[in-house]
Parts: structure tokens; sequence; C-alpha cells
């Protein structure tokens, strides 16, 4: 069935469009009478109104939109992101307003679609992730005026509104727990270094571990469970081995739970492990896996309000989520 239209209003209440178009929009011109039966009428053949209609009258999309550069194998396995999601399209639900979401290729790819969705009024505003440092996309969004909300660290921001976490101060907590527990020889598994939030994290492991007298070594990985697995076993090979692997994600915490004991290793009998960003899958694995734990759905809908408020003229400065919390769980344990 095709989408009816005010032609199809007007031929069935036998008036002109223009009366048609006066009536939709409370516009003088059409008697009262004429009025309740063209809105009647519309009601009855499910008539609404375009939305590329409504943004050239008003210049509003009534849409947000997210864009994400990273391989869509990634991206799939990863509870973040749809949790992420989840949070921001549960906030846009109350007023109905839908999100925009693609993947790109590479970050040129990422600022055409920016460049084509402000061009012909797609969106209202857009949530900027995966911040790097410097970020060449800040200067894009900022010259073409698209209300931006970086959901990331202020620092690389730009003068852009952040919604962010504070990841040095979650790192101490996961270094406290460990040496609480007489740990001294730390690996990580860390995510993309390309990243401002990895680099925060890892300058933050490395600090301290320097403060406290521990042995610390990174890996670098993807946030892929292939990467995390081969992270692992890297960091197994040493000699000597860390008795401690914390990693920037739970897909890579989980292969690197499987690679360890696949190896012949206990956890946490010889290694303990800790993820970053607990999930329903770090409860359901034999050690379940200790995890620092945030509410990434309140975190997705928070920047939802921000990015509303900002794209309707309201001044937005920063927001600082709270800070991650450790759950303690059977993959950790005293040396």
């Amino acid at each position: 069935m095709k989408r009816p239209t005010m032609q199809d209003i007007a031929a069935r209440a036998g008036v002109t469009k223009a009366a048609v178009s006066f009536a939709l929009n409370g516009r003088p011109g059409v008697s009262e009478p004429t009025r309740r039966r063209i809105l009647a009428i519309a009601d009855e053949l499910g008539w609404q109104p375009s939305a590329a209609a409504v943004a050239l009258s008003d210049g509003r999309a009534d849409a947000f939109g997210l864009v994400v550069d990273r391989p869509a194998s990634t991206l799939g396995l990863e509870p973040y992101f749809m949790q992420l999601i989840s949070g921001i399209q549960s906030e846009l639900s109350t007023t109905a307003t839908p999100l925009l979401f693609t993947m790109a290729e590479d970050q040129q790819a990422e600022l055409a679609t920016y460049r084509s969705w402000w061009a012909r009024r797609r969106v209202d505003g857009v949530f900027l992730v995966d911040m790097r440092d410097p970020d060449p996309r800040v200067p894009v969004l900022t010259e073409l005026g698209m209300p931006t909300l970086v959901i990331g660290s202020p620092a690389t921001a730009g003068g852009l509104p952040a919604i962010w976490h504070d990841d040095a101060a979650a790192a101490r907590t996961v270094l406290a727990h460990l040496t609480g527990l007489g740990h001294r020889r730390i690996g990580r598994v860390s995510g993309p270094e390309q990243l401002h939030h990895t680099r925060v994290r890892g300058d933050a492991f490395a600090a301290g571990a320097a403060e406290l007298g521990l042995e610390y070594v990174t890996v670098p990985a993807d946030y892929s469970g292939e990467a995390g697995a081969q992270a692992t076993r890297a960091l197994l090979s040493r000699d000597p081995r860390p008795t401690a692997i914390v990693y920037d994600n739970d897909v890579m915490a989980l292969s690197g739970l499987t690679a360890t004991q696949s190896l012949g290793l206990s956890v946490p009998g010889d290694v303990s492990l800790v993820a970053w960003d607990d999930s329903a899958l770090c409860g359901l694995v034999n050690p379940p896996l200790t995890a620092l734990s945030r509410d990434i759905a309140a975190y997705g809908a928070h920047a939802a309000r921000q990015l509303r408020a900002l794209a309707a003229g309201t001044p937005v400065g920063d927001l600082q989520d709270p800070a991650p919390l450790l759950i303690p769980r059977g993959s950790t344990g005293p040396l």
C-alpha cells in the first residue's frame, strides 16, 4: 500500500490540495467544519507529515546520528556498544526521535557522512565516540556548526561538550585491588593504541606501577577475542610471567580466560584476571570474571539528554558520569 498523500486526502474530501495544507498546518483559509473533516480523513488514511518536508519548513530533522569507525566483526561482539546504543535509544524514544546509526570504513568516510547528513538535514546533531588526541573530527564538526556531544574525555573535545568517565581513577582502583591481593607483576591487554582512553588508562597504570614498585607490561590489541587470546599467550610466555592480567574489555578477558586455561594454568591460582566493562557474560564463565562495572545504558541515556538539549539551543557543559565500581569475583585471588 502506497503512503497516503495530501492529494489523496483532497480527493476524498472533495477539496483542493491547498485547503488540505491549510487544515493540516492549522492555518486560516478553510472553515472549521471543513478543517475537522479533513483532519478526520487524514487520520483514517494514516497520513503522517514527511520528515523531509518538516526539515525544509523549520530546519529540524527530529533525528540524531551516530557513526562508528570500527570493523563490523568487532562491533557486533562487544556488549559495550550495544548497551550504549540501547541507552541512547531508550531516552530518544520518549520523544519518538529516531537514531540514525551507521558504520564507516575509515575516518574520511565518517567525516563524509557527517557532511552529508548536515547538508541534507538528516540529523539535528551527532554523538562522537572513540576519541583520538588530537581528533581530526572535532574541527570539522565545529566548522559545520553541527550540535555534537563527545562521549569521551573533555581533553579531546576541543570545546565541544562531553560526557565521560574517569578512566585513570578506575585504573587506580584495579591496581589497589590487585596489589591488596599481593600481586607485583601485572600485565595489561589494551584496546587500540590510537584511542585516547587507551592512553589514559595506560598512563595511569604505568604511573601507579612506578609509584608502587610493580612490574608492569602492556600488549596492545583491538578488542576482539582473537587478539585478546593472542596477547594473553604473549604475556604468559614471559619469564617471569605476570601474576595478574587486566583487559580493556570483557570480550578480550573472556578469550584470555580460555587461553590461560588452555595453557594448563589455574585462574586465579596461577593468574588473576580482571575485565574492564562488566557484562552478563562475565558472570557466566568459570570462574566468573572480576570486572569494572558501570551502567552503560544509563550513560547512553544521559548522553541523549545532553545532545537533545544542545540541539534545542540550551547551553550544555561537560558531564562526568559516576566512576566504575570494581566487582570482585572468582577470577582474582591472593598470590
